[in-house]
């Protein structure tokens, strides 16, 4: 399923995003990237969800290839073609949000995701929620983009009680 996924965001990427400004959007490419790394790091031991798949043989496996692939085209297209217009970009959010959380939604009905640790799909909407909003931020402001990062990275620790002294 991954796979197929990973495919879709790469023709995606190739006919939509922008590639002639590719290095104008690396920087929030790798942000989006760290941002995941981040969670598999620090949740290493008391994961929320983790991947399964087919085809790939474990959650790194399919983690490390949407981070190269989805996320690379998710910037490319959704920074690379933000609208003008809070109307507009109100749609765009939605529309990309949207994409996800579907996604998301087909992959845990199917048993492609699982939840762990009291996370559940709505955990994700929220979560989805905030990607959206902080990626078009940290392309144009990227320290006030770090700094909301890890106000919120650090209220997720806190509300599911993730122990600095029980991580790896």
């Amino acid at each position: 399923m991954y796979i197929l996924i990973n495919i879709l965001y790469m023709i995606a990427g190739f006919k939509w995003g922008d590639w002639r400004n590719w290095k104008q959007y690396y920087p929030t490419i790798l942000f989006f990237i760290i941002g995941d790394f981040l969670y598999n790091f620090l949740l290493y031991k008391q994961s929320m969800w983790l991947f399964h798949d087919i085809f790939l043989p474990n959650h790194t496996t399919i983690t490390v290839l949407a981070m190269v692939v989805s996320y690379s085209a998710t910037v490319l297209i959704y920074v690379g073609r933000f609208p003008i217009g809070w109307k507009k970009r109100s749609l765009w959010f939605l529309l990309w949000a949207g994409i996800y959380i579907c996604a998301e939604y087909f992959n845990s009905k199917f048993g492609f995701i699982t939840y762990h640790n009291g996370w559940n799909i709505w955990w994700s909407v929220l979560l989805t929620g905030i990607i959206f909003f902080i990626l078009p931020i940290h392309y144009k402001k990227p320290l006030l983009a770090w700094v909301l990062s890890i106000i919120i990275i650090v209220s997720l620790l806190s509300i599911f009680e993730v122990k600095i002294i029980e991580m790896k």
